[in-house]
């Protein structure tokens, strides 16, 4: 049962990787295809529909398959029926409730973000809000049956159609000359049927599964209080508590456009500068996602031993956690920061925006580890103290975004993304040292922080002698491809030689661990 559970958890995890990642990449290509108007329109709505996402679903997974575990273990089939059927009427009801709130408002939303040219997009994205939620239901009931294999191939389904379709929707309405507003209005559809796709393969294995459970619409209904009140009293503070990071890319998209109207800007204008915005912000998602996929499976060992009283082991556990998120997110951070014109030109077809890209890359260093600091103090059992830092946070961004704008245009945005990452980055390490006394940095991190350094230093120098305004994308791509490779290099060869990394570190490591053996 436990190498199952190690193996259900492992298999769920790299779906959600490869999820995250397909999620995070196919911006560049999206961008490529269609243009900078089209990805910020797309950047302006996504916003406002994971905050609806994640109030009507987030928690729903999760407090099913605990409330189904733990009636399976009671030996009470009848109480899995109730939480499964209970389930799916709120989940429906929840998912019908947000998206008639997005579709009665759509104007005024579209109004307070990127101007009227966003509404479409924002309408048939909602839709997504009446088959997700009902799908996160059996990927729930699936999970507390000890399943994880639906679930995670059910994400990969679902993201492997809706990026798919993304492309294909773009590539073949940009042919037919549709504008920017049809073209993101368009490519939304893949949202809708990538969870429908995804919903279609869970009800299949439901419906040949030896776990599916008769309805009875008798028992239903004269439990249906008691049971959805035991569901929600276990979603409600999960959606919480995950709606805090989605909140920040909404501030954004409030806070930004309406910022940079007040300067003079055409709504035009507005969704041009935010899909310049966001190529800054594909790429922090891109490194975040690599950072976090490798260090985040360590908190579990972390709330484990916190449960046995291991204060030590916890110590040093946090200690490995960090010095591996410096380790991975720094060098990436540093790299994207002084290849910034080849990036742009190489991934984005042109330098606009260059200096806004690299001041949002280099803040993917803070993002990350404030992604990974989040996660320590939800499994240092102080969750409620983490939603509340990122609500702080969130609250600077928005006054920061407006300060900033002012002062330095859509740099401003950037700026102020880089410095509130950087504060929750601070907080969050503040927090964590308070209640467990951990060296946050360590000497071996000093040394790897070096090694970034320098490796950054060697790359970038070169550039000097060079003019990329006049290179072409394939040039710039060659020379791209050559200066990462030699930074891994270099890098990696310094940590050698600086003695920071060895086999026993890197045993720690989930990831790597599996290809040491």
């Amino acid at each position: 049962m436990n190498n199952a559970l190690i193996r259900g958890t492992l298999v769920l995890s790299i779906a959600a990787l490869l999820s995250k990642v397909l999620g995070s990449l196919f911006r560049i290509p999206l961008q490529n295809i269609a243009g900078d108007e089209v990805l910020g329109i797309f950047t302006l709505v996504y916003p406002v529909y994971m905050v609806a996402l994640t109030l009507s679903v987030a928690g729903i997974p999760i407090a099913i398959s605990k409330l189904i575990a733990e009636s399976r273990a009671q030996d009470k089939p009848d109480e899995v029926g109730k939480i499964f059927h209970t389930s799916g009427i709120l989940a429906l009801v929840f998912g019908a409730l947000f998206f008639a709130l997005i579709f009665i408002f759509s104007e005024q939303i579209a109004a307070v973000i990127g101007g009227q040219a966003t509404r479409p997009a924002l309408i048939v994205v909602g839709c997504t809000l009446l088959v997700a939620p009902y799908m996160a239901v059996y990927r729930g009931f699936f999970q507390g049956h000890g399943d994880m294999t639906p679930t995670a191939v059910s994400q990969v389904i679902e993201q492997f159609i809706r990026v798919g379709l993304i492309l294909v929707i773009a590539v073949y309405m940009v042919s037919q000359l549709y504008s920017a507003r049809e073209i993101a209005g368009g490519i939304m559809i893949s949202s809708v049927i990538g969870a429908a796709a995804s919903l279609m393969y869970l009800r299949y294995l439901y419906s040949r599964s030896d776990f599916r459970v008769k309805k009875n619409a008798n028992r239903i209904r004269g439990q249906f209080t008691r049971t959805g009140k035991m569901i929600l009293a276990i979603s409600i503070p999960i959606s919480i508590g995950s709606i805090t990071m989605a909140l920040l890319n909404l501030v954004d998209s409030v806070t930004i456009p309406n910022a940079l109207r007040v300067f003079g800007n055409s709504d035009d204008d507005v969704i041009y500068l935010y899909g310049i915005y966001g190529r800054g912000l594909a790429l922090v998602q891109i490194v975040s996602v690599f950072a976090t996929s490798v260090v985040l499976p360590l908190i579990p060992s972390v709330s484990a031993k916190l449960a046995a009283g291991d204060a030590l082991g916890v110590k040093r556990d946090l200690e490995h956690t960090y010095f591996l998120g410096y380790l991975i997110s720094l060098p990436a951070a540093i790299g994207l920061t002084v290849l910034t014109l080849p990036v742009n030109l190489a991934l984005f077809t042109n330098l606009e925006g260059s200096a806004v890209l690299a001041v949002i890359a280099f803040s993917s260093l803070f993002t990350s580890m404030t992604v990974l600091g989040t996660g320590i103090l939800q499994g240092i059992n102080r969750a409620k103290l983490a939603a509340w830092i990122i609500v702080g946070g969130v609250t600077v961004k928005a006054l920061l975004n407006l300060l900033f704008i002012q002062w330095y245009g859509l740099l401003g945005a950037a700026i102020s993304t880089t410095a509130v990452y950087l504060l929750l980055f601070l907080v969050n390490t503040y927090f964590i040292w308070k209640h467990t006394k951990f060296n946050f940095l360590s000497k071996k991190a000093v040394a790897g922080i070096i090694a970034a350094l320098v490796m950054g230093g060697i790359v970038w120098l070169p550039l000097v002698f060079f003019e990329v305004a006049e290179w072409t994308r394939g040039i710039a791509f060659l020379y791209l491809t050559a200066s990462a490779s030699a930074g891994a290099v270099i890098y990696g060869s310094l940590l050698l030689m600086l003695n920071v990394i060895d086999k026993r570190l890197l045993n720690k490591i989930p990831v790597i661990r599996s290809f040491i053996k």
